[in-house]
């Protein structure tokens, strides 16, 4: 009832907002910007919290879903003028650590994984599978460049030379997007924008975070022992929660589990 009583001061709330799994559009219980959107809006404007911690877990994902959240959670950050700090627990990595970057202090675990600052694109090759199969693929358009890597035909030198361009693009924008947020902190290691990635300690000596720490403590430290804290997080859709769920989540459950692996995680 503290905070009822005139010119008694209450203490202080720590808001925590999960950011768990891989990052992707359109996509149930992936990270997204428009599923984060009302939770990262109650968790800056609700009852002036003191500060915003985030709570992230991402092998990455999207570019651009991690550009949109990581731009909303620092436009938040101003706006409230609420500081924002990352706890990294098993991976921040490529768009993971892109979101972690937009907070004013990130700290890691001793065997927290970061970094990950590259851009990857996969795929897979069929053609010679078809032509056993005595099957022809038939495309037909209109625009030299709208047909490009077709898994099902085979691969050209210049849909390869485009992608590696439109990847250089992406990839400059993502260090670009680092440098601009950890700016002095990072050293100058020639790895550091190569896709290589670091953990616990190294991960603080080479800039990519600030320190090796929990989240409770760290907000102790900073905000006092009577610090509160309040929790935010995506719900997992009713039929996953059930036991029920479509095939669909199956097989998101099962590319996350192949993003994670990439990490030993």
């Amino acid at each position: 009832m503290k905070r009822f009583i005139p010119f008694v001061k209450s203490d202080p709330t720590v808001a925590v907002v999960r950011l768990q799994g891989t990052i992707a559009a359109g996509t149930r219980g992936t990270l997204s910007d428009a599923s984060l959107r009302g939770l990262l809006e109650k968790a800056f404007r609700r009852g002036k919290p003191a500060a915003v911690a985030l709570e992230i877990n991402s092998p990455g994902g999207s570019p651009v879903q991690s550009s949109l959240i990581g731009s909303r959670i620092r436009r938040l950050a101003v706006d409230t003028e609420v500081p924002v700090f990352a706890f990294v627990e098993d991976v921040a990595a490529s768009g993971g650590y892109w979101i972690a970057s937009a907070a004013d202090e990130i700290y890691a675990d001793q065997s927290s994984i970061l970094g990950s600052i590259g851009v990857i694109s996969a795929g897979f090759g069929a053609h010679v599978f078809l032509q056993r199969q005595g099957i022809e693929r038939r495309v037909y358009t209109a625009g030299k460049s709208k047909s490009m890597l077709d898994p099902f035909r085979p691969e050209n030198e210049d849909d390869i030379a485009r992608l590696n361009r439109l990847l250089g693009q992406l990839h400059e924008t993502f260090i670009n997007q680092v440098k601009s947020s950890r700016g002095d902190k990072l050293a100058d290691d020639p790895d550091l924008f190569t896709g290589e990635i670091w953990v616990g300690q190294n991960a603080v000596d080479v800039g990519l975070a600030d320190k090796v720490g929990h989240l409770v403590p760290t907000m102790k430290d900073r905000f006092g022992d009577k610090v509160k804290f309040r929790r935010y997080e995506q719900r997992r859709p009713l039929l996953s929660r059930f036991g029920a769920a479509l095939t669909s989540d199956a097989l998101g459950a099962i590319e996350e589990r192949a993003e994670f692996a990439r990490y030993g995680l």
